[in-house]
């Protein structure tokens, strides 16, 4: 059981100092080769792949 004067220890990226989080940042998609990269290749089926994604879930939209 938690009361209120316990602090949570901080876990993952919040651990970690800011210069090894924009280490991480970094990389970002560098594992992966530009050759496999689909969407940096083509500008189309990215625009595709967004709108579809846009359009995927419409039960989770609410109409204000």
């Amino acid at each position: 059981m938690r009361t209120d004067t316990q602090i949570k220890p901080k876990r993952g990226f919040a651990a970690m100092s800011p210069e090894k989080r924009r280490e991480i940042a970094a990389k970002g998609g560098a594992s992966v080769p530009a050759e496999k990269r689909s969407f940096s290749q083509n500008r189309d089926l990215a625009a595709s792949a967004g709108r579809v994604g846009g359009s995927a879930s419409p039960s989770l939209r609410r109409d204000a």
